[in-house]
């Protein structure tokens, strides 16, 4: 199981890096400049807070690997990523729309590849909740 952790951690570390890309990646400059000052910006500085919470969240797992595996509180907080990753996996399928990748082999690529991690992810931590061991 403590592979499993680090595994995940070091995945969620660089996840948080691919962040810094976003903005390029995403045309930002030229999708974002239609929206209003405060929406533009809750959209850049969330994007920022989610990337750190993720990198830190990584870091979790690669440094208390032993704690989260065999404390109460451990098993707790990985309870509470099993929940977290486990909402992000039904947003993959409910909330974002199909048409983002129906159609374009890039994007359905991209669409199975992060569906099987948000479903490695919250696997690993239910498990880590329920049987460490």
């Amino acid at each position: 199981m403590e592979i499993q952790y680090k595994i995940i951690g070091f995945l969620l570390m660089a996840l948080a890096i691919v962040h810094i890309i976003f903005p390029r990646y995403f045309n930002w400059k030229h999708e974002l400049s239609s929206m209003s000052l405060i929406n533009r910006q809750m959209m850049q500085v969330h994007t920022f807070f989610i990337a750190l919470t993720v990198f830190l969240m990584g870091l979790l797992c690669v440094v208390a690997t032993e704690e989260l595996i065999t404390t109460p509180l451990g098993r707790i907080i990985s309870l509470g990523l099993a929940i977290f990753w486990g909402f992000r996996l039904f947003f993959q399928f409910f909330v974002y729309s199909p048409k983002l990748w129906k159609g374009k082999p890039f994007e359905t690529i991209v669409h199975i590849v992060f569906s099987i991690i948000w479903m490695y992810f919250t696997l690993v931590f239910i498990r880590g909740f329920i049987d460490p061991y």
